[in-house]
């Protein structure tokens, strides 16, 4: 199938949005309702499919001074085991005396296996297109029916995530802010995009399984570590560098509130 054959279907959903809001506006509906059958009838032309394929070929290539592929990269289930390992992250890996996410953990690989230095690795992981966007793609597609299993039971994962927790509650910075200020209430939205209580493990459930996820505002995929850095840019936080301490240990959080929900990355949100 061409790129041409695989983007007609999304540029129609698109368009079909634009009628489906105007429609519940005239019936009464609510925009959440017309955007929720706009994300579902764009569930069979994704165009993060696209950043998939090329996350494909960048985990099988060979590439770096080491000229290797990622095919042997250990993403806590054994070396090139990928169903359901994006689903059990983040955890503890003894190798690197760390708990990692999935970005972080592929800079572990990426270096490690392909001799590529991490400065050149994490350079550019923020632009669309980035070989980090696309490869957290194609892994977190591997676990697509799997259900999120973060326990945090291993000492060094409890331990970061009691740092996860407080960050979420905690106030701070020049507007007196919280992750919790928006995300511990049900029913907030902002703009048309609904806001998740990630204080509800149902509600976490259905917005950590999203993710990465297609933004249509952006038109990219976005991976949690930067949905989570423009989070709390928007808090006027100082921002976390990428693969950060805290930035895993929030994403530690939110996985472990979501445990139990069926993997169905990557998703569409706004």
């Amino acid at each position: 199938m061409t790129f041409r054959d695989r983007l007609l279907p999304w540029v129609t959903a698109l368009a079909s949005c634009l009628v489906l809001v105007a429609g519940a506006r005239a019936e009464g509906r609510s925009a959440a309702d017309a955007i929720h059958e706009y994300r579902e009838m764009l569930e069979d032309a994704n165009p993060a499919d696209l950043v998939e394929m090329r996350g494909e070929e960048l985990w099988s290539t060979a590439r770096g001074p080491r000229h290797a592929s990622l095919e042997q990269c250990d993403l806590g289930l054994g070396p090139g085991v990928l169903d359901g390992a994006y689903a059990r992250l983040p955890r503890y890996f003894a190798d690197t005396g760390r708990v990692q996410d999935a970005e972080s953990r592929l800079v572990t690989c990426i270096t490690r296996l392909q001799g590529i230095p991490r400065e050149d690795v994490v350079r550019h992981w923020y632009r669309r297109g980035s070989d980090i966007e696309a490869l957290v793609t194609f892994v977190a597609a591997r676990s697509k029916g799997s259900p999120v299993d973060v326990p945090a039971r291993e000492p060094h994962e409890a331990a970061l995530l009691a740092v996860g927790a407080d960050f979420f509650f905690r106030r701070s910075g020049p507007l007196d802010f919280a992750c919790s200020t928006c995300h511990s209430q049900d029913d907030r939205r902002i703009r048309l995009q609904e806001v998740p209580n990630f204080t509800d493990p149902a509600a976490a459930r259905a917005s950590m399984t999203q993710w990465p996820a297609y933004r249509v505002s952006q038109s990219s995929v976005w991976t949690m570590e930067r949905r989570l850095v423009d989070c709390i840019r928007q808090m006027r936080y100082p921002e976390p560098g990428f693969a950060s301490d805290v930035l895993v240990a929030l994403q530690l959080y939110l996985q472990h509130q979501a445990s139990g929900g069926v993997m169905q990355g990557p998703g569409i949100r706004r």
